[in-house]
């Protein structure tokens, strides 16, 4: 791999006698990892992989190599998810921060990787509002969501100034912002061609305008989380040290083991974490925590007040486009459940509510939070999406097939064999001779993947054309990952 040079020198006056160690691992290969679904699968989940846990995680595995994932129907089933083991200690830090359910924001969070561990960690009762500005990575963030199974999220599509105004809205928010990439470029190539200086001075004024723009929806005496996957200080320690001094936000630790390898902050006055491939087994993340201040008045360095007036104006004005909104009748709760509540294992625990044709089952405890949410910003989807009805028949989501909240037997299951299940998520027409008519839950190895219309001749695959495999290469053995029903 060729590296830019300014970026060695850099990196050379900040790591020294380590330099050659750190080139060296940038030349290897990256690491791989996987992360166990705690709410699909258990402490005695049987890996059918070679594996070594990773410290800093309950769910996270070492695998010695990569597999063909994407063939694997039980990863699309949301039983693990491939993430990189360094992004991972974003849920050792909200275990050690955290203890009472919170609302947390995870601000740049696509394709999802944080946000399932945060969902892993938040203690029970929380909600998560999983935000990305980009709309097709929007969409991508709420697929890893759904597959998920978890109810208690809100995938939204807003940018962070949109969240701004609303003021003392989250207990904790995470800002993985945005960055240069230099953690990557043993995974990226093209995160090497288009790194420059240029390019981390630009990442780092972007930076600084979330970090600002979010701010005030951060609740007095709650965490703000910033991380990127660059190694640089101008995107880390100045871009926080500079929010520090503008807040008065302190800096917050929390207690890791030596042997994780976690490097320090390279600025004292700016306590984090750093993990460099040389050091940690990962690749490049430098985190940080701030805690605001509980004294709303209290003025920083930069003469900032918290409740500055510009703040306030924004809300205001949110709240009158909310009071407009409720008056379209945007969102309705359903008068006639009956086609929908024998979907769900604990209909009680839910309200159901019909918003833009579909339906959507929101925990009870968080209904009203995510009804002033999605009425203020644009929503992806929230809750379980249960489905539609369509000339009087009700077709379920592929939301409600992943979901842990689904009673067992609101649908007849049919197993698939894995070249069926396959063809399944390639979106490809299936006959299924054997099963009966009507709307079938479809398996693999006892677990659903998703719906399918059976019609007699044939049977009309639901599976989200989006989802869909798209690879025409398939492996020459069965990729097997876990076993989770041991």
């Amino acid at each position: 791999m060729k590296l830019p040079l300014d970026f060695i020198g850099s990196m050379e006056t900040y790591l020294g006698d380590e330099i050659g160690p750190f080139l060296a691992a940038l030349d290897g290969e990256p690491v791989v990892s996987i992360r166990l679904n705690p709410f699909k699968t258990n402490p005695d989940t049987k890996l059918l992989v070679p594996t070594e846990p990773v410290p800093w995680s309950r769910w996270g595995y070492y695998l010695e190599e990569r597999l063909p994932f994407t063939f694997d129907p039980l990863l699309h089933a949301g039983m693990y998810y491939v993430q990189e083991a360094s992004s991972m200690f974003v849920e050792h830090v909200v275990r050690e921060l955290l203890a009472e359910p919170v609302v947390c924001l995870d601000l740049c969070a696509a394709p999802g990787g944080k946000s399932l561990a945060l969902l892993s960690a938040l203690p029970d009762g929380s909600l998560l509002v999983a935000n990305e500005v980009v709309r097709q990575r929007a969409n991508v963030l709420a697929e890893t969501v759904i597959k998920q199974g978890n109810p208690h999220v809100v995938v939204t599509n807003n940018s962070a100034s949109d969240f701004g105004s609303l003021h003392h809205a989250f207990d904790l928010i995470l800002v993985d912002a945005p960055c240069s990439g230099e953690g990557m470029f043993r995974k990226e190539e093209v995160a090497v061609a288009e790194w420059s200086h240029d390019n981390v001075m630009r990442c780092a004024e972007r930076q600084k305008s979330i970090l600002n723009d979010v701010w005030p929806a951060l609740k007095p005496g709650g965490f703000l989380l910033y991380s990127t996957c660059t190694f640089n200080v101008i995107e880390n320690e100045r871009v926080v040290l500079e929010l520090a001094r503008s807040t008065a936000a302190r800096f917050v630790q929390v207690e890791t083991e030596a042997e994780w390898g976690i490097a320090p902050s390279f600025d004292e006055r700016t306590p984090g974490y750093r993990f460099f491939p040389h050091r940690a087994r990962g690749e490049g993340l430098s985190l940080f925590i701030l805690q605001k201040p509980v004294d709303n008045g209290m003025i920083g360095e930069g003469g900032r007040r918290d409740n500055d007036n510009r703040f306030d104006r924004g809300r205001d004005a949110t709240e009158r486009n909310h009071k407009k909104r409720n008056n379209k009748g945007q969102f309705r709760f359903l008068k006639e459940q009956s086609a929908f509540v024998s979907f769900l294992r604990d209909p009680d625990a839910f309200h159901l509510l019909e918003w833009e044709g579909r339906v959507f089952a929101l925990p009870v405890e968080h209904a009203e939070k995510m009804i002033d949410l999605a009425e203020r910003l644009k929503v992806v989807t929230m809750g379980v999406e249960v489905g539609e009805e369509k000339r009087g028949s009700v077709i379920p989501s592929q939301a409600l097939a992943l979901s842990r909240e689904l009673h067992p037997e609101a649908f007849p299951r049919f197993p698939l064999t894995y070249p069926q299940a396959i063809a399944y998520l390639r979106k490809e027409a299936a006959v299924l001779p054997a099963a009966p008519r009507g709307i079938l839950l479809l398996t693999y190895e006892g677990e659903p993947i998703g719906f399918a219309k059976n019609v007699g001749n044939r049977a009309n695959n639901l599976y989200p054309a989006a989802w869909r495999i798209r690879s025409s290469y398939p492996p020459e053995q069965v990729p097997r990952v876990i076993d989770y029903r041991s």
